[in-house]
């Protein structure tokens, strides 16, 4: 299959999420960000103006928006309050790949398209996430 990063285009709603709690616990998140992440069911709008894509998280609690171009490292303020350098790239396969840097720290967080789903899995130091989304 030839990759398409359109396939990612479109609103999509959190409908599952397993172990979060402690991949943000990995990240140093604070213990009331956590709370509020772990209850949060987010919608992650993706959207592409010419090469740049728009990826805009909402939910109850907070929203947060980043800019990117496949291949190019940007700066990201994380929903979390991390300040990384990160580079998302699109492989033969068509996963995303979301590499973040910061403080001497890395994870990478992949977004593929399984049955018209979209899994994201996230890892940092062999501490792993899935949080499964479907298009709203």
């Amino acid at each position: 299959m030839a990759s398409n990063a359109d396939a990612f285009l479109g609103r999509w709603r959190l409908i599952s999420s397993e172990g979060f709690e402690d991949y943000m616990k990995e990240l140093d998140v604070g213990i009331a960000m956590r709370k509020i992440g772990n209850v949060a069911k987010p919608d992650i709008i993706i959207s592409k103006d010419g090469d740049k894509f728009l990826v805009k998280t909402e939910s109850t609690f907070k929203k947060h928006e980043f800019c990117f171009r496949l291949g190019e490292t940007f700066d990201e303020d994380t929903i979390d309050g991390r300040k990384t350098k990160t580079l998302i790239t699109l492989d033969d396969d068509n996963v995303l790949t979301q590499h973040q840097q910061w403080n001497g720290k890395e994870t990478t967080i992949t977004r593929k398209i399984v049955d018209g789903k979209m899994i994201v899995e996230c890892a940092m130091n062999g501490v792993k996430c899935t949080r499964v989304y479907q298009k709203a």
